[in-house]
């Protein structure tokens, strides 16, 4: 019984599987933190561009002026 405790100490067959497991899931951590992080900056600048798109208005030009993108204050 020793002798086959003492074989298994020194097994290192699944060692590297370990590893695997633990660097997986600390990435997916990370994946998670990151994701909650960043997701309500980006739902904040979506918000902005869809005001600022709403509040444009489309012109199609005249012979003095250029058509474009005319924005609040941009005459």
């Amino acid at each position: 019984m020793l002798k086959f405790l003492n074989r298994f100490k020194l097994d290192e067959t699944g060692a590297v599987t370990v590893d695997w497991v633990v660097l997986t899931a600390v990435l997916i951590g990370l994946s998670g933190a990151t994701y909650l992080v960043i997701s309500s900056s980006v739902d904040g600048i979506g918000g902005n561009i869809n005001q600022a798109m709403s509040s444009s208005v489309v012109s199609t030009g005249s012979n003095t002026a250029p058509g474009g993108l005319v924005t609040a204050g941009t005459n």
